[in-house]
């Protein structure tokens, strides 16, 4: 097999950069199918500007073809659980944006399937995937730093999602910090033992009326004694504030943000950098893309991939038990979540 035939579904902003990269960076898969629930005038003719050749709201185009080996899944996250299903009795391998379900049981149901089908599942977290924090990751398996002891993860947005996002996101440590749990996972190369957690609202009453809070902190503890320490908020009105540190026994490794261009200007007043991306497609535009052809370099060379169901359970565990934490004021232990 030297090209993986591919079947999309979803096609909204997540779905159209896996289209695009597919198409246009790489050369080693064939797209056949594009389905979303909704097409309208504008996504036709973006399909017919992208040479999409079959655009089509029936989803079952996908599953019953036998061409198609791989189903890229960029849907709402309400339907993430029973498309993974579907491809996995179709005997298709599957990449499915994060997260898998919010519901516990219905996520290791879903992965029992999975399991049972044989067929291979990659989550997209694709924070994995940027060269700066693949790198600190380098430095940490190749022993460069010694034993990670403290992470720090800084993940700041530029501004709040709309107040109707908010209603339905399933809260700050679910939806935004989701990434953060799985960062620093992939740093420690530990599972989490315990999380406390704390938020405010801080920024717009309107969220705490949603029922969530814009600012948070989070403090893990993993298994191989290694902690990390988080801190979000909604609202970074200087960009999109992007950082990772891991301190170990012998050194420290730091992604600091990087910024649009190198240049500093200096003057009698003072020195200048140009601002850091505003948001996420602008600072993590070509980790999508690597992710993707890793994983059709895994399917190509018969590889497993990660981050796989497991990873994606076990984010939705930390954020749970960090909901927990906060509710409660206390630490919590995953395994409690696990036992609910």
């Amino acid at each position: 097999m030297d090209k993986v035939m591919v079947g999309v579904i979803g096609a909204g902003r997540i779905g159209k950069i896996h289209i695009e990269n597919l198409l246009r960076k790489l050369s080693n898969v064939e797209l056949k199918v594009v389905a979303d629930v909704k097409i309208d005038k504008t996504l036709e003719e973006w399909a017919k500007e992208m040479g999409i050749a079959n655009l089509t709201t029936n989803v079952n185009e996908i599953f019953e073809d036998p061409t198609i080996e791989a189903v890229i899944i960029a849907s709402s996250t309400d339907s993430h659980a029973e498309f993974i299903q579907r491809a996995a009795k179709a005997k298709k391998a599957i990449f499915c944006e994060k997260p898998i379900d919010t519901d516990i049981s219905r996520i290791k149901e879903t992965l029992k399937i999975v399991k049972e089908y044989g067929v291979k599942l990659m989550v997209g977290f694709n924070r994995r995937f940027d060269r700066n924090f693949m790198r600190v990751h380098e430095a940490v398996l190749s022993g460069q730093v010694g034993q990670p002891h403290i992470i720090k993860i800084t993940s700041r947005d530029p501004s709040p999602p709309p107040i109707e996002y908010i209603k339905v996101s399933g809260g700050i440590f679910l939806d935004m910090t989701i990434h953060d749990w799985d960062m620093a996972r992939f740093q420690a190369d530990s599972e989490v033992q315990e999380v406390y957690a704390n938020g405010a609202v801080l920024i717009d009453p309107k969220i705490g009326e949603a029922g969530d809070v814009d600012t948070a902190v989070a403090v893990l503890k993993f298994e191989n004694g290694a902690m990390a320490l988080i801190d979000n908020t909604r609202q970074a009105v200087y960009g999109y504030d992007q950082r990772v540190e891991v301190f170990g026994s012998i050194g420290c490794a730091m992604a600091d943000n990087e910024a649009t261009n190198t240049v500093r200007i200096y003057t009698a007043e003072c020195t200048n950098l140009d601002t850091i991306p505003h948001f996420f497609l602008e600072r993590y535009i070509e980790s999508y893309a690597t992710e993707l052809q890793y994983f059709i370099n895994c399917l190509l060379n018969d590889e497993n991939p990660r981050p796989n169901g497991h990873d994606g359970l076990q984010n939705v565990l930390v954020a749970m038990a960090a909901q927990k934490s906060f509710e409660e004021n206390r630490p919590v232990k995953l395994s409690e979540i696990e036992n609910d």
